[in-house]
C-alpha cells in the first residue's frame, strides 16, 4: 500500500502541482486549502507525511503541527513557503518538522524531501515497536517466574459496553474469541481513563499519573503520543474500541462513554 501524503495549500495552483509531482512517484496524494480541512483528514487518514504552507487562511503552519501532533501520531512534516524567516524555521525544527523549503521549490528537492521524511518515520516506528517488544518480552519472563497474578483462578472483571470485559489486575480485555493482553503502562493508563470515565484530562495530568512524575505542557503530549497510539491499536480489536480514547484539541484526552454505546 503506497504512503498517504496530506497536501495542504490555499493556492489551487500549487496543490495541483505538488500533487502531479508526487503522484508521478506513486505517492497516495490527498489536498485540502485550510488547516481545519486538515485537522479533519488527519483524524480520519493515515498520513505518513503532511506537506503544508506556511501561511493558510485560517491558521499557520507552525499551528498546524502542533495540532496535528495531538491528531496523527507517527507523521511527519515538511513546511512551505515564499517568505522564510529565521524565527519560524527555528519553530519549526523546535516542532521536529522534519524540513522548512523556500518556495518555487523544485521537484527534486519536495521529493528528495519528502524521501528523507519517510525514512526518519520508518526508524521512528522501527524503534517503537522495539521497544515494545522489549517491554512484552520482560513481562513474559516475570510471567514465567511467577511474578504476576495470572495463576488466580478468578477473574475481576469490568464490563465494558459491546460485552467488552476487562481485567484491570491482570491487565486483560476479552469479548469472545478476543482477547487483548496489556503492557503495565497501558494498564495503568486504562485503569486511569477507566477511573475518570467521560471527563477531559489533560496531558499533563494523564502524565504524572501514569509516570509518576511531572512533565511541563510542551512535553507532556510527546510523552504520551507512544504510549496513547500502542493502547489505542490494541483496542480497536474490539467494536468501537478505536473510539473509546478521544483526542480533545489542544487539551488532553476522554474516555468517553457516548464512543462506547
Amino acid at each position: 500500500m503506497s504512503t498517504k501524503i496530506l497536501v495542504v495549500d490555499s493556492e489551487k495552483d500549487i496543490r495541483d502541482t505538488l500533487t502531479n509531482i508526487l503522484e508521478s512517484e506513486k505517492y497516495d496524494v490527498l489536498t485540502v486549502a485550510s488547516g481545519e480541512e486538515a485537522l479533519e483528514i488527519l483524524g480520519d487518514e493515515d498520513i505518513g507525511v503532511m506537506i503544508a504552507e506556511v501561511r493558510l487562511p485560517d491558521m499557520d503552519g507552525i499551528a498546524l503541527i502542533k495540532e496535528a501532533s495531538q491528531v496523527s501520531t507517527g507523521m511527519d512534516s515538511i513546511l512551505l513557503t515564499g517568505q522564510a524567516s529565521i524565527e519560524s524555521a527555528i519553530e519549526a525544527l523546535r516542532l521536529e518538522a522534519h524540513d522548512y523549503l523556500l518556495k518555487p521549490i523544485s521537484s527534486q528537492d519536495l521529493l528528495s524531501s519528502l524521501s528523507g521524511a519517510l525514512s526518519r518515520r520508518e526508524q521512528t516506528k522501527r524503534k517503537r515497536l522495539l521497544l515494545e517488544q522489549l517491554e512484552t518480552s520482560i513481562q513474559q519472563l516475570k510471567e514465567i517466574e511467577g511474578m504476576t497474578e495470572l495463576s488466580k483462578p478468578d477473574r475481576q472483571a469490568i464490563e465494558l459496553p459491546k460485552d467488552v470485559q476487562v481485567d484491570l489486575a491482570r491487565r486483560e480485555l476479552w469479548r469472545g474469541s478476543d482477547h487483548v493482553h496489556l503492557t503495565p503502562t497501558e494498564g495503568k493508563m486504562l485503569r486511569i481513563f477507566i477511573e475518570n470515565w467521560g471527563r477531559v484530562m489533560s496531558h499533563s495530568e494523564i502524565a504524572f499519573l501514569v509516570q509518576g512524575y511531572e512533565v511541563n505542557e510542551w512535553e507532556a503530549p510527546e510523552v504520551l503520543r507512544p504510549l496513547i497510539s500502542r493502547l489505542r491499536k490494541k483496542l480497536a480489536v474490539f467494536p468501537g474500541g478505536k473510539g473509546w480514547i478521544r483526542s480533545v484539541r489542544g487539551t488532553g484526552y476522554v474516555f468517553d462513554a457516548e464512543y462506547l454505546i
